[in-house]
């Protein structure tokens, strides 16, 4: 029988070799046809008494990128039409049915009779990876950039193929909950050191290597099908055991803020499963993916975490007439702390950058942020000695702007004020080459104001890098009102280019993620206006979900930043654009008390010296509040929900504005601009999930007890009138390949 995603081949030892190769993908995926198809062949080489073994590898350079999340988007609908047509009993039987095929088919090659061999020739991820551990034996072809790991966890799932039973099974408690809960891929040397895989080879000699072990007697059956098995790390009530679970839950807890459906089922799963055979231990996992299956959190962070993220990252916002574009050459104008990064992101992904500013020194400065980054990853082993060569040797640094002609894309990303940039761009235009695209990094300051002091306006376009831009995967593109297509397709492939998510916004005063963000560092002032302990200010905002606390965030953006925010948009705007009294605090903390936050190593935290301590709230902060309130009087709930809402009904204004156009670019891009709590996948998501006429009530509620700044823009009145959601109202423009 020919199959259309394997090849299965026979040689005259009877070992079958049987090669994953899915036409029309770069990377394999467990779907519905490859599951059928390994069903098949599973059962066909283990009733064939001729074939003594089987191989099973990859025709592309990874083995498996996982299961194919779009399928699980289709299940869980196909869930929500069976519920209202058959009841919740059948659409139950029928998901758990579904969830389990996987499950069962990697069962079936554990006791099929016949050794099986993965031989991994790259990366392997999720179901892929599952797959492996189902085999009997596994050899991995050396290779430096191959990864094994369980990442289903990142986007609301965990993987429910085996592999919270077999992991733990191998590896102690300890590194089982690490490898599952973390969702970390782990290179070679780790997994062999861990017992995840049995052997590294030459990559010409894996197939051979797999089918000699087949050949020396290698043996069918799993270690924990075996008599007498013993568990890694000990029964889970012996005293390793109890000594790992309650602290583990501890971290869980401390972690999660039990957010996150999927975290706590991986922990129930281990649990329980190692307390049982692995065939039932195998069905309480079953039992457990199902259930998070169908919790909100699951559908939200794989729409946005997965399915919108890679539609956005394979140029889902790309205008389709301009033909593709290639920075070759790329300068920075700025090599300050923000610039220079984004130097060293360009260079380290293959662009020829030059760095200039207003003097030697300081454009040399900048070239040496980069060599600093290098140095400390080649410390922790994460590069190489040749790889900094070659990253420095792509950066120049220079005072004279002379270099921009033949630059195909300048960054200005000069002091944040509208005299400095107008001076840059009248020194910088004259030199441009006529096809050269200008892009401003401000953070704030309007692309159509600043535009106005450029000739060509359709060549320029506002990318907004985050700090720090090596670790940010965000940067938000702004479109000015006569930005071109050109400029707009040139800034997106450079982003794709250089490994970031891109999101598409039109122009407005602090552009998305910064009119959001800002809501939620100005929420935590008001609340310690209000006299909320400072404490229980950051503690409950990451209890909401977020990864930092609005005071701690305040410090890292710096107060004095935040504080010359405020005051441009009093100057532009109006007293009334800001708020008095955050301003008297800041004004109170910057000029006055010399606190700028951690770049100063004071501000609502003391900073300890480098390697000396942690952090902690400063001492005389509560001596600032007008008044302090109990904090046994107040409501932990309604606290999380304010941090949460402002944000939300924030970003329900940027859709209302035109801010922002497409749905998934507000989800993705609070999620990794600013940490919007990511098991809601998102502001936007996070209203629609929760229910337009729901979420609106609770603005209301919270509207009278705290302000306008929770008012429902009119635009989400109407659709909680009509019971509509924002993804239903302005459904994405899908791109024609499915995600894998």
């Amino acid at each position: 029988m020919a199959f259309k995603n394997f090849k299965v081949e026979t040689d005259a030892d009877g070992i079958v070799l049987v090669t994953w190769d899915t036409p029309g993908r770069s990377m394999n995926v467990l779907d519905e046809t490859s599951v059928v198809e390994l069903e098949e062949i599973v059962k066909q080489t283990s009733a064939d008494a001729a074939v003594k073994g089987v191989v099973i590898t990859s025709g592309k350079e990874a083995l498996c990128a996982g299961a194919d999340l779009s399928m699980l988007e289709g299940m869980s609908q196909q869930y929500a039409g069976m519920l209202k047509s058959k009841g919740e009993v059948a659409a139950n039987q029928m998901l758990f049915d579904q969830s389990r095929r996987f499950s069962q088919v990697f069962r079936n090659i554990e006791t099929s009779g016949k050794p099986w061999v993965a031989a991994i020739n790259g990366l392997a991820l999720g179901g892929g990876f599952e797959l492996t551990l189902s085999c009997h034996y596994r050899v991995a072809a050396e290779n430096p950039k191959t990864r094994l790991g369980l990442p289903e966890v990142k986007v609301g799932l965990f993987p429910g193929a085996g592999g919270t039973q077999r992991v733990p099974r191998i590896v102690s408690p300890q590194d089982a909950m690490q490898l599952l809960l973390k969702g970390e891929a782990i290179n070679l040397a780790r997994a062999k050191a861990l017992n995840l895989i049995h052997a590294i080879v030459p990559s010409g000699e894996m197939i051979k290597v797999a089918k000699d072990w087949i050949k020396s007697g290698g043996k069918a059956v799993a270690p924990w099908d075996e008599k007498g098995f013993k568990l890694p790390g000990g029964p889970v009530y012996s005293k390793m055991g109890m000594q790992m679970f309650p602290a583990g839950n501890a971290i869980y807890r401390r972690e999660t803020y039990d957010n996150y459906p999927a975290a706590r089922a991986i922990m129930s799963c281990v649990y329980e499963g190692l307390q049982l055979p692995i065939d039932a231990a195998l069905r309480v996992e079953s039992r457990y993916f199902t259930q998070v299956l169908r919790s909100n959190e699951a559908a939200a962070m794989i729409r946005s975490l997965f399915l919108s993220m890679q539609e956005l990252n394979k140029g889902a916002r790309r205008p389709q007439n301009v033909p593709p574009t290639k920075v070759k050459k790329l300068a920075v104008i700025g090599a300050g702390f923000m610039g220079a990064s984004v130097g060293y992101v360009s260079a380290r992904a293959g662009i020829d950058v030059v760095l200039i500013d207003r003097d030697q020194e300081s454009a040399d400065k900048g070239k040496g942020h980069a060599k600093a980054v290098i140095d400390d990853l080649i410390k922790k082993g994460r590069a190489k000695e040749s790889d900094r060569d070659a990253i420095l040797g792509r950066i120049s640094a220079t005072a004279d702007y002379n270099v921009l002609k033949d630059c195909d894309l300048v960054i200005e990303a000069v002091f944040e004020d509208r005299k400095v940039k107008a001076e840059t761009y009248a020194k910088a235009q004259p030199l441009l080459k006529s096809d050269a695209i200008f892009a401003s990094n401000t953070s704030t300051l309007p692309i159509n104001s600043l535009a106005e002091e450029f000739k060509d306006q359709g060549k320029f376009i506002g990318i907004h890098f985050f700090s720090p831009v090596e670790k940010m995967m965000l940067v938000e593109i702004i479109v000015g009102k006569n930005t071109g297509d050109v400029a707009l397709a040139t800034a997106l492939d450079y982003v794709r280019v250089i490994g970031k998510t891109p999101i598409v916004v039109n122009d407005s005063r602090g552009f998305f993620a910064n009119r959001c963000v800002l809501r939620f560092t100005a929420e935590g002032l008001e609340m310690l206006m209000e006299g909320v302990p400072p404490a229980m200010i950051e503690n409950t905002a990451k209890m909401a979900g977020m990864p930092v606390g609005p005071l701690s965030l305040s410090d890292e953006v710096a107060l004095d930043l935040v504080l010359k925010i405020m005051k441009a948009t009093e100057a532009d705007l109006g007293a009334n654009a800001i708020d008095q009294a955050q301003k008297k605090l800041l004004v109170e903390m910057v000029e006055k008390q010399g606190r700028f936050g951690r770049k100063n190593g004071k501000g609502f935290y003391d900073y300890p010296e480098k390697g000396k301590g942690q952090k902690s709230l400063w001492s005389e902060l509560g001596g600032l509040q007008p008044k302090h309130l109990d904090p046994d009087t107040l409501d932990v709930e309604e606290l999380k929900q304010r941090f949460l809402v402002v944000q939300a009904v924030e970003a329900a204004r940027t859709v209302e504005d035109h801010v922002i156009t497409d749905m998934r670019e507000a989800d993705v891009g609070s999620i990794l601009g600013f940490g919007f709590a990511p098991f809601t996948g998102g502001t936007l998501s996070y209203i629609d999930f929760m229910g337009t006429k729901k979420f609106v009530e609770l603005c209301h509620k919270l509207e009278a007890k705290y302000g306008s700044r929770f008012t429902p823009p009119k635009l989400l009145v109407e659709m909680a009138a009509k019971g509509e959601t924002f993804y239903g109202r302005f459904p994405p423009k899908k791109l024609a390949e499915k995600a894998a």
